[in-house]
């Protein structure tokens, strides 16, 4: 006689099961996060029988070269590693209206020139999908482009129907736009849920790998930035990326966190245009454009996104405060990373920010998260509460200890290369005692080396004498 179906209750934000519902999720905190899944039970297990392979030495496995199918959009192609790997699993987040969808269109009109596209909406008719299609796929003159023709489109959730267009078509590329859309009918939850993107994606991972086919996928995020659904998600795929930025800034960047065939946080840069997102080849120059080169409160850093040197502008401000307390407001920058910069600047160099309100901004909607820009922190802050300008050829790399030392950054030979490239004739950079003999300066950049944050901002005075404090 053949079980009932049981009910359970599953947290949508972590995937941990409850026998009955609960208000507060144990595990993650989340509230009335608890939905009912009906849950149908498995049939009986057939006899074991002998596996299809059987296990080898690793040195009798025979070697393959890494395929790669080449992308023309290089700022895409450098975050997937130089290409997108056939049989591959790639799965894309960001907040609603960045530009996922429209990255992914994009890619695939791209990619149906050579090989043959399935693109599956969930959310959009493909109506509306052509009609975006034809704003994006226009010449540099904004002439229309013929479509190619081994790109298709459909709007489909099940994903048993969505498997039968796959064997019908045979593509090379399979597009979902989104996972939290798609749903198998013989489960009893609802799209969306735990059950079903677990299960949905395992079955995308094993079409992409028997049928060696390389699937996109689109996932939804939640209001704390993470990608919705169960942790298990980021596992099953190949790769994770998010496309960020802020939604009134042009700029996005497509930034890798998890990256099985290539360099993890390598990040390309996108400017949104009418015609979509186009690619900034050299987003340093893009970033500095506009900088008022003798303001106050302005210092220039170099932080590292992957492999990739980026030149930013920071600002800082301060004013007298009108209340008890000050502010403190940091947009792109870490705020804990600046409370501590300010400590320092007030303990060890004798600021006076007790009675100031303190605002430090990152030009162009850029989030730096390393240490390595805490000089250029410091000094933008410092330049405006004594109203100084810093030197308007200099840029300032290092990482400040409570103790108001410098402290060593990577990457520092490929950070003064970029600097050097845009004009830059300075920098300040922590003092290192033990340096490789190979290691050499690039050419036409002078290069201070600072063991303090006393030191580092007595160079970086707009005057070429150092500035008694």
């Amino acid at each position: 006689m053949p079980s009932k179906p049981r009910v359970e209750y599953v947290c949508q934000n972590c995937g941990r099961r409850s026998p009955k519902p609960l208000g507060r999720c144990p595990s993650c905190g989340a509230w009335g996060s608890f939905v009912e899944e009906v849950l149908t039970p498995a049939p009986r297990a057939a006899a074991r029988r002998a596996p299809a392979r059987q296990p080898r030495p690793i040195a009798e496995i025979p070697a393959q070269d890494e395929a790669r199918w080449p992308l023309p959009m290089a700022e895409m192609a450098r975050v997937l590693g130089g290409g997108i790997v056939p049989g591959s699993i790639v799965l894309l987040g960001g907040d609603p209206g960045i530009g996922k969808s429209t990255l992914l269109l994009q890619t695939a009109l791209e990619m149906a020139r050579t090989f043959t596209v399935l693109y599956v909406s969930g959310e959009e008719s493909e109506t509306q999908i052509k009609m975006r299609a034809q704003r994006l796929w226009r010449t540099p003159q904004g002439r229309p482009r013929p479509f190619p023709p081994n790109l298709y489109l459909v709007t489909e959730t099940n994903l048993e129907t969505i498997l039968a267009f796959v064997d019908q078509i045979q593509p090379h590329i399979l597009i979902i736009d989104s996972i939290q859309t798609v749903s198998l009918p013989e489960l009893q939850s609802s799209a969306g849920s735990v059950s079903q993107v677990r299960e949905s994606a395992a079955r995308l991972q094993a079409l992409a790998k028997q049928r060696n086919i390389a699937v996109f996928l689109i996932g939804h995020v939640t209001k704390e930035g993470v990608l919705a659904g169960p942790k298990v998600l980021e596992h099953i795929v190949d790769t994770v990326l998010y496309l960020e930025g802020d939604r009134f800034h042009a700029y996005r960047l497509l930034r890798s966190v998890k990256n099985r065939f290539g360099a993890t946080d390598e990040v390309g840069v996108f400017e949104m245009h009418d015609r979509g997102l186009v690619e900034v080849p050299n987003p340093s120059e893009v970033f500095l454009a506009g900088r008022l080169v003798n303001a106050a409160g302005s210092a220039i850093a170099v932080t590292m996104e992957g492999t990739r040197p980026l030149l930013v502008e920071i600002q800082g401000l301060t004013s007298p405060t009108a209340f008890g307390h000050p502010r403190r407001a940091a947009i792109g920058v870490d705020y804990n990373r600046l409370l501590l910069v300010l400590a320092v600047l007030q303990r060890r160099l004798g600021l006076r920010l007790a009675d100031q309100d303190v605002f430090v901004s990152v030009v162009g909607g850029l989030q730096v998260r390393e240490p390595a820009a805490d000089l250029a922190i410091a000094a933008a802050v410092a330049s405006s509460v004594q109203d100084v300008p810093l030197r308007a050829d200099v840029v300032l790399i290092g990482e400040v200890g409570l103790a108001g030392e410098l402290r060593a950054v990577g990457q520092l030979a490929a950070r003064l290369r970029e600097a050097a490239q845009l004009g830059f004739r300075h920098a300040v950079v922590p003092r290192r005692l033990a340096r490789s003999p190979h290691e050499t300066w690039p050419e036409g950049i002078t290069v201070h080396e600072a063991t303090t944050l006393r030191q580092a901002l007595e160079y970086a005075w707009q005057r070429d004498e150092p500035r008694a404090r």
